[in-house]
């Protein structure tokens, strides 16, 4: 299949961008990638304790819990139930959740299908492409134009899946947590307040 001039450029464009830190004020938590074997999808909760935002990891192996602030671990179920242990098991592809959210249906995101948001509160935005697929690009945008602007100016190609097989990328729905998942793992990088400009 041929490609228009302009697809071409696009596609360029996204080829030639380098991978880049996400900018301020988004951190990447310590762990960097958090290894997940078999991951299928991931979705976001808050923790009722604490208002910290959650991301739930469904895998081939069980469901995890993690703490988008800290990176922590919370909880983890191996042997979860048969009849709800994918997200294809509802109709709405939700997962119960565990720990500090058991009993509460978590969307989940991922190999079964679903998405997570793409935006947050206060503007920033995510495009996921695909100009050399299988691999896919995460762009993180503020203010920025992906299909013009030059990258690290309004928006970054913060990652490639270039090793593994992309499942899901997005926000939490507090705009405070991104998380980008794989087959193999997780990566979250969180900042600790919106930029409301009036």
């Amino acid at each position: 299949m041929l490609l228009s001039d302009y697809q071409q450029r696009l596609r360029d464009r996204f080829l030639a961008a380098p991978v880049q830190p996400t900018p301020a004020p988004w951190k990447p938590l310590s762990a960097g990638r958090t290894p997940v074997g078999g991951l299928l999808g991931i979705g976001f909760a808050v923790h009722p304790d604490n208002g910290h935002d959650l991301v739930m990891v469904v895998s081939s192996n069980g469901h995890g819990l993690f703490d988008a602030v800290t990176g922590e671990k919370i909880a983890r179920d191996y042997d979860p139930d048969p009849d709800t242990s994918t997200p294809d098991c509802s109709p709405g592809l939700t997962c119960p959740g565990l720990g500090p959210i058991a009993g509460t249906p978590v969307h989940v995101a991922g190999r079964f299908g679903g998405g997570l948001h793409y935006t947050t509160p206060d503007g920033w935005g995510l495009d996921i492409v695909s100009p050399d697929w299988p691999n896919t690009r995460v762009l993180l945008s503020a203010d920025g134009n992906v299909y013009k602007d030059p990258p690290g100016q309004g928006w970054w190609h913060i990652f490639h899946s270039n090793y593994s097989t992309f499942r899901a990328a997005g926000f939490s729905s507090s705009g405070l947590t991104l998380a980008v998942a794989t087959s193999s793992d997780l990566t979250i990088w969180n900042r600790s307040t919106l930029d409301i400009r009036t």
